[in-house]
């Protein structure tokens, strides 16, 4: 199991600390240190069953200057999400876990966190 995290983040905290009360065993990853590539980022969208802009960050001011709120939402543009979402770690929506079983969850609730934990 890993885990993407951003350790400024009270959510990626909170997953994490539910980690270790529950014993489990996982990998830290800092993803805005540790940058997926985007083939690794498209992994784990398929193993979310997510696209992309489901989970960009469109708050952020670099979602902002690069107008992602007008990008289209289609598979002809999959791609050039996945490029922004590399090239700005930031706009990638946290924490994800990805599950020994292959699948993977964006955790940002406990109950996320315990779905992770039972697979």
């Amino acid at each position: 199991m890993e885990i993407w995290i951003n350790p400024a983040c009270s959510k990626c905290r909170s997953a994490v600390r539910l980690l270790d009360a529950e014993g489990a065993d996982y990998t830290v990853r800092r993803y805005l240190e540790d940058v997926p590539t985007e083939d690794e980022i498209r992994g784990v969208l398929d193993r979310l069953g997510l696209e992309p802009w489901d989970i960009t960050r469109t708050q952020e001011p670099a979602a902002g200057e690069l107008g992602l709120k007008e990008w289209p939402r289609d598979a002809a543009s999959r791609d050039r999400w996945v490029k922004a979402l590399a090239e700005h770690p930031k706009l990638i929506q946290r924490p994800i876990i990805t599950a020994d079983d292959g699948s993977a969850v964006v955790a940002r609730t406990e109950e996320a966190v315990r779905d992770a934990l039972s697979r």
